[in-house]
């Protein structure tokens, strides 16, 4: 296992949609300890597996750093939302998106329903800063970025700086 590289915006796996796991084995577990060594390597709070070219449905949080109360590092293998509540805005920044941060509004609690790394499935409520860390990262699994949440007047103010990042984000090999 080992710290990977993040790709960055401009990327093309980072808008393709993520592939649901099939099962929970050794190849999958070592995903996510790759995930975290590369999530705290990068002083990130969240990563997702297509953030490392890794287009599976599997995400790791641990919005613990610039939130202690009722977080904690966790991974959730093919996440769904079965509801939300609330609504709340914050800024984001993202590991993709070197540099760059913008106020989002997301859903302030949500319910999802995931397989923990044992493959046991589990339904668990979360909110706060543990619910937007999660919501951010299951937006990668559908090859959405916090950029593509902001209002067309907002992305465009951000336009040189994301053409920026994106021309140093050069594929490391030909993807389809």
């Amino acid at each position: 296992m080992a710290q990977r590289k993040i790709l960055t915006y401009g990327h093309p796996t980072l808008k393709r949609k993520a592939a649901r796991v099939a099962g929970v084995d050794e190849s999958v577990r070592a995903i996510v300890k790759d995930l975290f060594d590369s999530m705290y390597a990068a002083r990130g709070i969240g990563l997702a597996a297509p953030q490392i070219d890794e287009l599976l449905a599997v995400i790791v949080v641990d919005p613990t750093p610039i939130s202690p109360e009722g977080t904690r590092a966790l991974a959730l293998i093919n996440p769904l939302v079965l509801s939300y509540a609330g609504s709340s805005v914050f800024e984001e920044g993202c590991l993709s998106v070197p540099g760059t941060f913008a106020e989002v509004r997301r859903p302030e609690s949500v319910r999802v329903s995931y397989l923990g790394c044992d493959g046991d499935e589990r339904i668990e409520d979360f909110a706060g800063m543990m619910a937007r860390a999660v919501q951010h990262e299951m937006d990668h699994l559908q090859g959405v970025l916090f950029v593509d949440r902001l209002s067309r007047m907002r992305r465009s103010l951000l336009t040189k700086r994301l053409r920026e990042i994106a021309a140093d984000s050069q594929p490391d090999r030909p993807v389809l």
